[in-house]
């Protein structure tokens, strides 16, 4: 299964079953398990794995339990979410910030009217 640019949105229920499957089974393959090793490894009937390799429907919860047996869970990177800041509300806080004032001529410096103290 080599990458490929679908549009996965134009894609129906079934044919993304399908494709989960194909990639379930790629998998298993690929780590050389039989069917019944991957579902007694993860807990599941047999048919269970070939129910999700023919492209059916399974649970949410056994498609992880497969994918944590595959060390397949990396896929879930591409849920993780970042917080980000629109730009608008980055502007809005940049305007809120008061401005820094500059000291005027760092260690040392004394304006001509300041007492020293000498």
């Amino acid at each position: 299964m080599g990458y490929t640019n679908k549009d996965y949105a134009l894609l129906s229920d079934a044919a993304l079953l399908s494709h989960l499957g194909g990639y379930i089974k790629h998998t298993r393959i690929q780590r050389k398990l039989t069917q019944a090793q991957l579902a007694e490894a993860a807990g599941l009937n047999r048919w269970t794995i070939s129910q999700v390799e023919n492209g059916e429907s399974i649970t949410l919860s056994n498609f992880i339990k497969i994918l944590r047996i595959l060390d397949a869970l990396h896929v879930m990177e591409s849920f993780e979410v970042f917080d980000e800041i629109s730009p608008i509300a980055y502007a809005k806080l940049k305007k809120q910030q008061k401005p820094k004032h500059r000291v005027r001529g760092g260690i040392g410096y004394a304006a001509d009217n300041e007492d020293l103290g000498w």
